[in-house]
């Protein structure tokens, strides 16, 4: 059976902050309108993929490093449309 997909009405914001968290540079990914759980899914689906570290609090996933196109390929691969800001 197909697994049913949360409609995302706004696109996710992806943007890069250079002196993120602790003053290491992250790719934050805003704009989620689905569960709690289905982020978590979709930032361990990103970390997987990427081999790297990450989190998500508050509603935002945050990835360590700056892989904001590498991150927007993933999330269109998994039919979310996303934006670009900053940089």
């Amino acid at each position: 059976m197909p697994e049913e997909k949360f409609e995302q009405k706004e696109p996710l914001i992806c943007k890069y902050e250079k002196k993120g968290r602790n003053g290491k540079p992250v790719t934050l990914i805003e704009g989620f309108e689905g569960s709690d759980e289905e982020l978590k899914n979709i930032s361990k689906k990103i970390k997987t993929k990427l081999g790297i570290g990450g989190s998500e609090k508050d509603g935002i996933i945050i990835i360590q490093g700056d892989n904001r196109d590498k991150i927007m390929t993933i999330l269109k691969e998994m039919g979310y449309k996303t934006k670009r800001v900053g940089g």
